[in-house]
């Protein structure tokens, strides 16, 4: 297998949810993969595991859908911030335990949907995710922003981690498919947009995630000749999804061309456009992730 002229990239984790529900732990719609951590923590710590063993150099909080939107208004008043402080404990603990260094990224999820730009309501936002925060404050090694699909979601993030002291990675998700032009977020804002707002906020690295690999590597190249951040991919595994598709609303299938090897050689690609960070989302299992620390080396 030839491998790709670069550095070695950071590898992240893969998805949470599909995990979940594969090695049997409690999941249902609408909490999706937070009911685990409600009622069950204990499979949240064997996923978080898996992609240690497979060798993944970070860990993503299980707080992506602990939001009103998943668990509902009345139980994040009362319950989100403890929750969100349990999802950080346990992703602690199992990188503190590792045999080697790994570290510890906080889910900041779009608090009003995913895929749903037009949803974006920032006073809405702002007390969720100041909450989500605040309780992850003492876990986290850096925060990690998910699946945005506007800049002001963006923004936001921005403002409220600032006074944390703890690095920005901002990752966006961008138009399905092959576009044929320039590579755009689900609001129609540029990817180049996105980039300079990524280093004009301070961020540490610009990402994309929750996207069809075919289109990462047109975001990359684009966030390269723009800004100097460190720049990731971490795909998903659906087949492309319409402008009427909502992430976690429902179980989409997975494209059979997406096994390990076929999700390495899209991977490859984007380090040789540019990525320093790999990794995977909706539909990469450790299996996958296991394939890019091989390549990787």
């Amino acid at each position: 297998m030839t491998k790709p002229a670069c550095a070695p990239a950071i590898v992240l984790d893969g998805g949470t949810g599909r995990e979940l529900l594969r090695i049997g732990a409690p999941f249902r719609q609408p909490e999706w993969s937070a009911l685990a951590l409600i009622e069950a923590p204990d499979y949240v710590t064997r996923v978080h595991q898996s992609y240690v063993d497979a060798g993944a150099d970070v860990i993503t909080t299980n707080t992506y859908a602990l939001v009103p939107f998943h668990i509902g208004d009345d139980r994040f008043a009362t319950h989100g911030g403890e929750w969100a402080a349990l999802a950080g404990s346990l992703a602690r603990a199992v990188a503190k335990a590792a045999p080697r260094p790994v570290a510890v990224a906080g889910s900041l999820p779009p608090v009003c949907g995913s895929y749903r730009p037009d949803l974006v309501d920032i006073d809405a936002a702002r007390p969720i995710l100041a909450t989500l925060v605040a309780a992850l404050t003492p876990y986290v090694d850096h925060w990690q922003a998910e699946t945005l699909s506007s800049l002001s979601e963006a923004t936001l993030v921005g403002e409220l981690t600032a006074p944390t002291g703890k690095p920005l990675w901002l990752s966006f998700t961008i138009e399905d498919g092959e576009t044929g032009g320039e590579p755009k977020l689900r609001s129609g804002e540029s990817v180049a947009d996105a980039a300079r707002l990524a280093h004009r906020i301070g961020a540490h690295a610009i990402l994309f995630n929750c996207s069809q690999p075919e289109a990462m590597a047109a975001a990359v190249k684009t966030a390269r000749t723009t800004t100097d951040l460190a720049i990731g991919v971490y795909a998903n595994a659906f087949p492309p999804q319409g402008d009427e598709a909502e992430a976690n609303s429902t179980l989409h299938d997975i494209r059979a061309d997406l096994d390990p090897a076929g999700y390495a050689r899209f991977a490859r690609a984007w380090r040789e456009a540019g990525a320093s960070i790999v990794g995977g989302c909706c539909g990469i299992g450790p299996e996958h992730i296991a394939a890019l620390v091989i390549d990787n080396e």
